[in-house]
């Protein structure tokens, strides 16, 4: 269309066109055009679907805030349990699943085995919530404007992106999660002093013979109802997107393998933690600015089963003679009479307390980890299953950190592993270098630069195209 009689045109792509005999006003303009119109990237319908606990589910959350911020259109489809952080966000909440299923699927041990923790969480979590994940999406999908963001666990987002054609972005928190020949990643009952070959047989083995026979049967029923071919090798690659893969962690933490997906992009930790929504409690600001900096302990935000955790952690500040927090919503896990120099919270963001303190004592979560790093203060972890026990070795080769497991969390050893830790001028000289690494980088702007290319290149050549 024209512009209208007597109107001033201003569109840059006429103007050049009227403009064609004039070649200096042409290159003024396209210097002003290249300065002032940045690429702009398609408004999409952005659907978030993370699986887990809070430490699972903060990233994905800030992921969100930040797509929103840029003016997409974003739905977190999550457990009813986690409404409350996503609408504090300023997020639309979407439910898959509900609070009591939640908590139900978290009160029980098995989920904290270091050999049944995979197998119980792919029982109870993967496979029952495979169909339900598909059809959610499914039931949001806007043809040619929706992109998919999912964990590990979201086996039906991955077998939406296949049956619907929606892209989907893999975005992995942890390490562990990329199987690797060329550097195996520690899992739970693995010896840290198990030979890489042996490791890489194990894991291969297990994944033939015991991993594929629990996915498989289930995953490829459902496949089959939609018309799609049987898969295997779960884990190794079938997890991974084959679009587009973030990795939410620096490659001074992990650097990446040549073995890993060729799409993989790594970003940094994202450190979203409910800071700018959650302020830390009153008397948890209190406790903390009226002595020296506490040791504070917390085992996970889902884990019910941490009695033998803090009454360990209280004996221990006992011990050294330190303050303690002890962190966790689940208060019966709480011993009923602790010392005056000791105090439980519900909870608290990270970020706000973990710089305030003298020493973080914790399960290995990738989230609690990244806020000790980001903090710059010693981490001793108590690894359990999943990917603990490979964020504690790292932990220990990174120089500020070590370990005990759970058979020698006694007071003793906690004590004595603690003393060291906080008696170390290259512990802290290493905490302070960790630390500095963090600062002004934005891990979660960096992963959604790429998620906004993934869905520029969907919008453009369709979802096939791999970033």
């Amino acid at each position: 269309m024209g512009s209208c009689p007597g109107q001033v045109e201003t569109d840059p792509a006429i103007l050049r066109t009227r403009l064609k005999h004039f070649p200096g006003l042409t290159s003024q303009l396209a210097r002003r055009d290249h300065v002032s119109r940045p690429a702009r990237r398609p408004v999409m319908n952005i659907l978030v679907c993370p699986l887990g606990s809070a430490g699972d589910v903060h990233p994905f959350v800030g992921l969100g805030e930040v797509l929103a911020r840029r003016g997409h259109r974003v739905k977190v489809l999550v457990n009813a349990y986690f409404e409350s952080i996503v609408r504090r966000a300023g997020l639309e909440f979407v439910e898959f699943r509900t609070a009591e299923e939640f908590l139900r699927l978290s009160n029980h041990p098995d989920l904290w085995h270091p050999r049944k923790g995979f197998f119980y969480i792919a029982r109870n979590a993967i496979l029952p919530g495979m169909r339900p994940q598909y059809e959610l999406i499914a039931s949001h999908v806007e043809p040619g404007e929706t992109v998919v963001i999912s964990s590990i666990l979201g086996f039906g987002a991955r077998i939406a992106h296949e049956r619907l054609g929606v892209p989907l972005v893999s975005v992995h928190l942890q390490p562990a999660v990329f199987w690797s020949d060329e550097h195996p990643p520690q899992f739970a009952g693995t010896p840290s002093f198990t030979p890489q070959w042996l490791r890489r047989h194990l894991f291969h083995w297990g994944e033939r013979l015991v991993i594929s026979p629990v996915l498989g049967p289930e995953t490829n029923a459902f496949r089959r109802e939609l018309g799609l071919p049987p898969v295997n090798r779960f884990l190794s690659r079938w997890v991974h997107s084959p679009q587009a893969v973030i990795g939410l962690f620096p490659e001074w933490y992990c650097p990446p393998q040549s073995d890993w997906p060729v799409n993989t992009h790594l970003a940094n930790f994202p450190l979203w933690d409910e800071r700018d929504i959650t302020p830390v409690p009153e008397p948890l600001a209190a406790f903390l600015a009226a002595g020296d900096p506490p040791v504070i302990f917390t085992p996970g935000s889902a884990m019910m089963f941490g009695q033998d955790f803090f009454s360990a952690a209280v004996a221990a500040c006992v011990r050294l003679g330190r303050r303690g927090v002890l962190l966790t919503r689940f208060s019966e896990q709480i011993p009923q009479h602790l010392p005056e120099s000791v105090q439980h919270f519900d909870f608290a963001p990270f970020s706000k307390v973990f710089p305030r303190s003298a020493a973080v004592v914790h399960h290995g979560g990738i989230g609690t980890t990244a806020q000790g790093l980001a903090a710059g203060v010693p981490q001793l972890i108590m690894p359990m299953s999943h990917d603990q026990p490979d964020n504690a070795a790292r932990l220990v080769e990174l120089g500020v950190g070590d370990w005990l497991s759970t058979k020698k969390f006694t007071p003793a050893r906690i004590a004595d592993k603690l003393a060291r830790l906080l008696q170390s001028e290259e512990v802290a000289t290493r905490c302070g270098e960790i630390r500095s690494r963090l600062l002004g980088v934005d891990g979660l702007s960096l992963a959604c630069d790429r998620i906004e290319e993934l869905a520029g290149r969907a919008c453009h050549d369709g979802p096939a195209g791999v970033l």
